[in-house]
């Protein structure tokens, strides 16, 4: 008797020191062992979230938790209203595959699609909860009308092994994340309508902030980064009064807070009128703006309906509907210029940059750019400065045009807008990173469009595989790029051992890091191009 007591007592006592979160499924005993994660353990594992348990599975020594729903399906009378709080569950939900992604027009690599789309993918190095690993947030590009946290090429599991928590999230896209409607505007209690894919993005990074240390992450050191239509999302959360707190660090990987997107699409600007007018549109397109209720006979057309008659395009030279943040003054500035300019945003640290090419990805599809065309396309983006604009990126022949909107886009619409937040840091306490990444690989993608909007992706997450057209240099590039974020998101600094000096920004020379085939510094970054474009009259 005597020795069952003492066993059952040293039981007990085991089990009081396991941390808070882990548990072992098996048979639904808690595990006594506090090391959850080893490359050798492929069993499931539980965490308690604030809403239920959930299970998830090892792969290669990475903790996966895949499909964790973190607000309300966004459906029915949810449907264009900010994000709601999940409902709460009891039984173990198995998270082992990613949730469906946002409905959008068909894309290659984002699975299937469904409205119910607010789910988030954990991806933990952590042996226990209680390591308070660094935390990195991704937020997906695709122009605010595609993509998905659950792309094949934003497997973490490289960049988790360096030692951070990596969380990828989906967000409301095109019509159903970002319409702006009078009555829409009208039925809030804010008066204001649209960002709905933003309060998704703040509505996920408040969900880390509750749970991210079952995962073994610290609520308290969280990055955000992203590209293209993330790394917007990222330079806006950076002045929206509603995210703050909720990050201590930023990169911003080729996209500035809507500045410069004037020059992708001339059409969005994110003022409120303006892309009101395309709300009404879309009410007139799906054949409900003669309804006696307009809001109930939209939200009763399907998903599908709504995205196929919305027909966004990212083309360059197409002036039709087009879905994504708006300054309504109260999830974003008025003005996020003003914002920037009189350093309002949050206090810290941020890496910021372009690639080489930025512009060929938008052309890959386009045929006929003549030289008339391309005066077309100045004229729309630089109005009374377009004299000076041909001067500086000059197309004499049709076989100029491509080049020449390449250099425009890469230089207004990424580069120059990463110059403009880097230097707005100057204002505050914290430093600023600028980057470009310059370095062409053997991919068949690079091949054809050169350092493509993107191309770091590979580098950024470690996927560089020699089947894909990388080599032994773009895979040690890719290590120590992943060092630099890795650093950058424990300490707020991306410096460290065996690393090249990366100088913090300062204006007078536009100091910035060269990622190429070999890592160097530069100055004068596009400084005569960021110049005319900050002369230019913008409608912010």
């Amino acid at each position: 008797m005597k020795k069952i007591l003492a066993g059952a007592l040293m039981l007990l006592f085991l089990l009081a020191i396991v941390p808070a979160g882990w548990a072992g499924t098996g048979e639904g005993e808690r595990a006594v062992n506090p090391h959850a994660f080893s490359a050798v353990d492929t069993a499931p594992r539980l965490v308690h979230l604030n809403s239920g348990p959930v299970s998830g599975k090892v792969d290669e020594g990475v903790g996966l938790f895949l499909g964790i729903p973190y607000a309300a399906p966004p459906v029915g009378e949810f449907r264009w209203k900010p994000p709601q709080k999940v409902a709460s569950w009891t039984q173990v939900r198995k998270s082992t595959d990613f949730g469906p992604s946002c409905p959008q027009p068909k894309q290659q690599g984002t699975g299937t699609f469904s409205e119910d789309c607010l789910y988030l993918n954990v991806f933990t190095p952590a042996r226990k909860a209680g390591e308070r690993l660094p935390v990195m947030v991704w937020i997906h590009g695709g122009a605010f009308n595609f993509g998905s946290g659950s792309q094949e090429e934003y497997d973490d599991r490289n960049l988790a092994r360096k030692g951070v928590v990596v969380v990828t999230i989906n967000y409301r896209l095109g019509p159903l994340g970002f319409l702006v409607h009078p009555l829409l505007s009208r039925e809030s209690a804010d008066g204001t309508s649209g960002n709905y894919g933003l309060l998704d993005q703040i509505a996920a990074l408040e969900w880390v902030r509750r749970n991210i240390a079952a995962f073994g992450g610290d609520p308290r050191n969280v990055t955000i980064f992203g590209q293209s239509a993330g790394s917007r999302s990222v330079s806006l959360l950076m002045i929206s009064p509603l995210s703050a707190g909720l990050f201590h660090r930023a990169i911003a990987e080729s996209g500035g807070p809507i500045l410069g997107s004037e020059y992708l699409n001339p059409g969005f600007n994110g003022n409120m009128a303006n892309v009101s007018k395309m709300g009404r549109e879309l009410s007139s397109r799906l054949g409900c703006d003669k309804a006696e209720n307009v809001l109930a006979a939209m939200r009763a057309r399907s998903a599908r309906d709504i995205v196929a008659a919305a027909d966004c395009s990212t083309s360059l030279f197409d002036d039709g509907l087009f879905f994504a943040p708006v300054f309504d003054g109260r999830v974003l500035p008025a003005s996020p210029l003003a914002a920037y300019s009189g350093g309002r945003q949050h206090d810290v640290p941020i890496i910021t940059g372009s690639t080489l090419n930025e512009g060929n990805l938008y052309l890959k599809d386009e045929k006929d750019l003549s030289v008339e065309k391309y005066a077309s396309f100045l004229k729309a983006r630089f109005g009374v400065n377009t004299a000076e604009a041909l001067r500086m990126f000059p197309a004499d022949t049709p076989q100029d045009v491509a080049g020449a909107i390449d250099r425009v886009v890469t230089a207004a619409a990424n580069a120059c807008p990463a110059r403009f937040v880097a230097r707005s840091m100057e204002r505050r306490k914290s430093r600023a990173y600028l980057y470009r990444f310059a370095r062409l690989p053997g991919t068949p993608m690079a091949l054809r469009l050169g350092v493509h909007h993107g191309a770091e992706l590979a580098y950024v997450f470690g996927n560089t595989r020699t089947s894909d057209g990388y080599n032994e240099v773009d895979r040690e590039l890719s290590r120590k790029m992943m060092d630099y974020w890795v650093n950058f998101a424990k300490t707020g600094d991306p410096n460290g051992q065996g690393l090249v000096r990366w100088p913090g920004y300062e204006s007078p020379s536009d100091l910035n890091l060269e990622f190429s085939d070999t890592i160097g510094v530069n100055e004068n970054l596009y400084q005569r191009e960021c110049d005319l474009i900050g002369r230019t009259p913008t409608p912010y």
